[in-house]
């Protein structure tokens, strides 16, 4: 296992205040359980439509494994597809509302990618949101006889463990590689930094997490092992990139989650971006980080598309 810390840069100090006004003020208006959910959905898929757009990528509505999505395909792309499962804790988000991250890295990766709308909660808790990810990537794998690569942001990148972990048990075809953003494996807010970086996160507090976990978990213990991965057996998953800001709360969902992996077998690789926050990737190209963040993972997906 690699957990590597990613210094700051220094200069950049403007943007980055920029970056966190911009991170405090889209929590609190999406994912502040204070925020009626369907007001909620509207803001991200908002915010979605107003992100830049990157050159070279068309974009297009698609159905996918019986689920609505959107195709990214690139004026020329490797073989090969990228599978992203959108953030928002399990009621609010999108492709829509992550549409201009997928288009960033499936240009970075070479990839054509697909993005599909799971079924969310509240009025869909677990395991819905499994059964269609599921169903989606199933779907992908069908057609596409090149590698793989599984990848989501915060709720996102906990679901693409947890379908991940439901092809293992039935002895499907894998994902090849995992990227994972700012992953949420832990609904029973159990990690240290729930509590230790609830003062310097500023997209995400206890408050919004404990809520919206609960409308996910429908009743469920929040260590089930379905809805939190981090407590499931985690062998025989493939290749997992990590990357996680070292300003937010799920900082230890990921570093925990690096260890057991490891424990597992796995091949990992954890950066930690220090001065970052959550999700701060969804604000590239707004802020450098972003986009180098993006670029690293490019160079990692390199070695396993090879």
């Amino acid at each position: 296992m690699t957990i590597e810390h990613i210094p700051q840069r220094k200069g950049l100090r403007l943007r980055g205040l920029l970056g966190r006004r911009m991170a405090r003020k889209a929590g609190r208006e999406s994912l502040s359980p204070g925020i009626d959910v369907a007001h909620a959905r509207a803001r991200m898929d908002k915010a979605g439509r107003q992100m830049p757009m990157p050159k070279g990528v068309t974009v297009t509505t698609i159905v996918m494994g019986g689920l609505s999505g959107l195709s990214f395909t690139l004026d020329e792309a490797r073989r090969g597809r990228l599978v992203y499962l959108h953030g928002g804790g399990y009621s609010r988000g999108s492709a829509l509302s992550h549409r201009a991250l997928v288009a960033r890295m499936a240009k970075a990766f070479g990839l054509n990618a697909v993005s599909i709308n799971y079924r969310m909660a509240p009025e869909h808790p677990c395991p819905a949101a499994i059964d269609d990810a599921v169903s989606a990537i199933q779907a992908v794998m069908t057609e596409e006889k090149g590698p793989v690569i599984l990848s989501g942001d915060s709720a996102g990148g906990g679901l693409a463990l947890s379908a991940t972990l439901r092809l293992r048990d039935a002895g499907e075809r894998l994902p090849d590689a995992l990227y994972l953003i700012s992953p949420w494996t832990d609904l029973s807010m159990s990690g240290e930094s729930v509590s230790t970086k609830a003062m310097r996160d500023p997209m995400l507090n206890p408050d919004y997490l404990g809520a919206g976990g609960q409308l996910y978990l429908g009743g469920r213990p929040g260590n089930d092992p379905e809805a939190s991965p981090l407590f499931a057996d985690l062998t025989g998953l493939p290749p997992t990139l990590i990357q996680v800001g070292s300003d937010e709360i799920l900082l230890s969902d990921s570093t925990r989650l690096a260890e057991k992996l490891e424990a597992a077998g796995v091949p990992v690789d954890c950066e930690i971006w220090d001065g970052m926050w959550h999700d701060f990737q969804i604000f590239s190209p707004l802020i450098p980080e972003a986009d180098w963040a993006i670029d690293r993972a490019r160079v990692w997906v390199e070695l396993h598309l090879a």
